[in-house]
């Protein structure tokens, strides 16, 4: 089953006090440092963690839930809690997952419950299903407790509680029992975050990878090799990448020999057309390019691309051909980008209509211009 995200709402997580908004095919947020840009991103982040069973060690990462939690004012009888909470469309039917977040309870300076000071504890967990205005909801959890939807639509008690660190998204696995949460669980996997694409001596996107068809880039971009070689030597479909890497070096030609056990790629340019430059050889901001492409144009993309400033490290003279392959993934999955640079924002909006958003800071808190708080945009944005 196929997924698209239809609308977020994020709640007391860093600088996003309360926001919510609906989410396009494309969509693009274009804005200062420390508006907040990150922390959109990084949300959805967290949200897939939560189907990996990795939420809570990767809030533990930021700092603890102490740290990831919104600082400014909230109404005296708040909680203070994380609000996770995104809308997917399915081909029939739309489903909601919710999660949040807290402190571990105290009382008297003794820890209520099981787990450890500061560590982040699942306060609540739903999955919601909807379809021809029926609504069900297919997963409950309160605390350690959680409750199902069965066949005949009644929620009854799961396997053992949980514990305050584990998602119950990421702990039901009885696909058939459980056939709408599985399929909710697999769509969120499948997203991929590309943010963190080395490109130092060290980085994996300059050795080869293991030649195995991959028709989708990891989100650390370690099989790029195996993505090139899938589309030019299983699929014989490289014609757009080979257009996109000439619209950003003209006359280059991207080489991908025949793979045997290893997987590899280099480039030629015009100025020594013989001479093939190795991965290990390119620059920063060729290598990140080309990892971008692979990503972008890679033989199946995932149903959601999200993107964190792509535009570092390449030369001003990348961004419009960068913002044209955006534009042409936009056509086959759902992109969301992040990024500092105005004009890969505008050459974005040129290739594709689709004006950016922009990104600012309101009393503190990050807010889209333009933003309602029914969570509609002006018709002037």
């Amino acid at each position: 089953m196929s997924f698209s995200v239809r609308d977020i709402w994020f709640k007391g997580y860093r600088s996003l006090r309360s926001i919510h908004f609906e989410v396009g095919d494309l969509n693009v947020f274009v804005g200062a440092n420390g508006t907040g840009k990150t922390n959109l991103y990084r949300a959805l982040q967290l949200i897939q963690a939560a189907a990996q069973g990795s939420f809570a060690h990767e809030l533990a990462r930021e700092g603890g839930l102490a740290a990831a939690l919104w600082a400014g004012m909230r109404p005296r009888n708040e909680p203070a809690r994380i609000h996770l909470d995104v809308g997917l469309i399915g081909e029939s039917a739309r489903y909601r997952y919710r999660i949040e977040a807290g402190l571990v309870q105290q009382a008297g300076g003794v820890i209520l419950g099981t787990g450890f000071l500061g560590e982040p504890q699942v306060k609540v967990e739903t999955l919601k299903f909807s379809h021809r205005g029926r609504e069900q909801t297919l997963l409950e959890r309160k605390g350690p407790a959680v409750s199902i939807a069965g066949t005949d639509g009644k929620r009854r008690p799961f396997g053992v509680p949980l514990l305050a660190s584990e998602t119950a998204l990421a702990t039901l696995h009885d696909a058939d029992r459980l056939a709408d949460i599985a399929a909710v669980r697999r769509a969120l996997l499948e997203w991929r975050f590309y943010h963190g694409l080395r490109t130092d001596r060290d980085s994996a996107l300059r050795q080869p990878c293991y030649a195995v068809t991959t028709p989708t880039l990891a989100s650390d971009g370690h099989d790029l090799a195996a993505v090139f070689a899938t589309l030019v030597h299983i699929r014989a479909d490289s014609s757009a990448l080979e257009e996109c890497i000439d619209e950003a070096f003209p006359g280059a030609r991207l080489v991908v020999p025949m793979p045997d056990r290893m997987a590899s790629f280099g480039m030629t340019f015009p100025d020594n057309p013989k001479r093939v430059y190795e991965a290990s050889e390119l620059s920063d901001g060729t290598l990140r390019y080309l990892a971008l492409a692979g990503a972008l144009l890679s033989a199946r993309l995932p149903p959601f691309i999200a993107l964190n400033e792509p535009e570092a490290s390449l030369h001003p003279d990348l961004l419009v051909p960068l913002a044209g392959m955006i534009v042409r993934a936009s056509r086959r999955t759902q992109i969301w980008l992040v990024t500092h640079s105005q004009v890969l924002a505008d050459a974005i909006e040129t290739f594709s209509g689709v004006p950016p958003h922009r990104v600012i800071k309101r009393d503190g808190e990050t807010w889209l211009e333009g933003l309602r708080l029914s969570g509609d945009f002006a018709e002037d944005d």
